[in-house]
């Protein structure tokens, strides 16, 4: 069972659903190096643990899902270099095979979006908003802001918001497509976690590969893309997952799937 080492992240087995919480409530969850090394553990054991299917990542409280980065932290730094070869924990997410769904429950300024941006699926309460806002610091983001805005929200509303760093609310995230859907407060988590159990029942070596495959085709050309999908659909059609699905699909039963 994997479990977190500090207190300022949390991890919560439930299942092959595993619930990673930003504990640091009195700072809207900003993440401080320590807890990016912790991230990033978690994320390499995420990788090595078959019981783990789907991963959701939260904050804790009422307020925020993550404020980014702890500004307080960046000055112990000593060069640029360094703070350039920094422990990323975007860097860490993107890493994870396994499909992650981020409850984003309020803030989610500066690298709090990256963070939902490095999840698969992106799931907001009612008072989330979301902000590039960095560029009212004198900087940009570094661990994916751009790319994944364009790609999710089209060229104009990231630049939007990357140029005026100002916060969209979450109707506006949704009308733009950076999240699925918007809940209540009280009821974001229950459907996050009915939502991982749904896609945790599913053949695991099946999500991961169209994980793999989604992830690809933001890069490739359109060609090669399809010619990835066919071979990623033939090493999943050789699984024994495979086997049971068409198996439980004769016999009218539900799958049994166990990654194999």
């Amino acid at each position: 069972m994997i479990t977190s080492q500090i207190d300022a992240v949390q991890a919560e087995s439930d299942g092959h659903v595993l619930v990673i919480t930003l504990n640091r409530p009195e700072k809207l969850n900003a993440v401080t190096p320590e807890m990016s090394k912790e991230l990033t553990r978690l994320a390499h054991a995420i990788n090595d643990d078959d019981d783990v299917r789907v991963v959701i990542i939260t904050g804790s409280g009422e307020r925020a899902f993550c404020a980014g980065s702890d500004i307080r932290t960046l000055d112990d730094y000593a060069t640029p270099w360094d703070f350039r070869n920094r422990i990323d924990y975007c860097d860490a997410l993107r890493e994870v095979r396994k499909p992650i769904i981020a409850a984003i429950n309020g803030y989610a300024f500066g690298g709090g979006v990256e963070t939902a941006m490095m999840c698969d699926i992106r799931l907001a309460s009612e008072n989330a908003k979301l902000a590039a806002a960095e560029i009212k610091l004198g900087w940009i983001g570094g661990g994916g802001m751009s790319a994944f805005l364009a790609h999710s929200a089209g060229a104009s509303n990231a630049a939007l918001m990357l140029l005026t760093g100002d916060p969209i609310d979450a109707s506006t995230a949704k009308d733009w497509g950076l999240v699925t859907d918007v809940y209540p407060l009280d009821a974001l988590m229950d459907r996050a976690r009915e939502l991982a159990q749904t896609i945790a029942s599913r053949p695991p070596i099946a999500a991961q590969t169209a994980k793999a495959n989604l992830r690809a085709s933001f890069t490739m050309p359109f060609d090669d893309a399809m010619r990835y999908e066919r071979d990623l659909q033939t090493i999943c059609f050789a699984t024994d997952d495979a086997n049971e699905g068409r198996a439980a699909f004769a016999e009218k039963r539900q799958g049994q799937f166990l990654g194999h």
